[in-house]
This record gives C-alpha cells, sequence and structure tokens, in this order.
C-alpha cells in the first residue's frame, strides 16, 4: 500500500521517514520529494509498505504526530491523474 507522508521538514531524508514506519512492519520503499530545479524537498513523501494491515496501522498511529517539529498528515496515496 502506498502512504502520502505531508507536512515534512525540509530536512528529512528517506531513512527518517523509513526510521518512523518501521515499528509498523515491512517498508517495500521510502522516498523524500524533491524539486529536481532547486534540489530542495517539497515537504512531503512517500512509504510504500507490503501489508495493507500494516500500512493502515501505520497510518492511524502517525497521522496528526510530530516529526523533526512538525505535524504530519499521512494518508493513503491517491493515484496520480
Amino acid at each position: 500500500m502506498n502512504i502520502y507522508v505531508g507536512n515534512l521538514a525540509y530536512g528529512t531524508t528517506d531513512d527518517d521517514l523509513r526510521a518512523a514506519f518501521a515499528p509498523f512492519g515491512a517498508i517495500t520503499s521510502a522516498r523524500v520529494v524533491f524539486d529536481k530545479e532547486t534540489g530542495r524537498s517539497r515537504g512531503f513523501g512517500f512509504v510504500e509498505m507490503a501489508s495493507q494491515s500494516e500500512a493502515l496501522a501505520a497510518i492511524d498511529a502517525l497521522n496528526q504526530t510530530e516529526l523533526q517539529g512538525r505535524q504530519l498528515r499521512i494518508n493513503e496515496a491517491r493515484p496520480k491523474r
């Protein structure tokens, strides 16, 4: 299941995302999205988890919690249109 993670601090790394979600289960991938022109974080990222039940548990537990001083907004990622 692909999870959208919003309102990330600009210094958040892929490893930080992976560490936050690791207690909830197996992570297929974790990546912060960066602006191609500036190289700066765009303030959001995606975490892919192998199990839907583990992903839903992570969303419930981590949504509205704080990571690096920012309150996260976490939900199931919607497909790109």
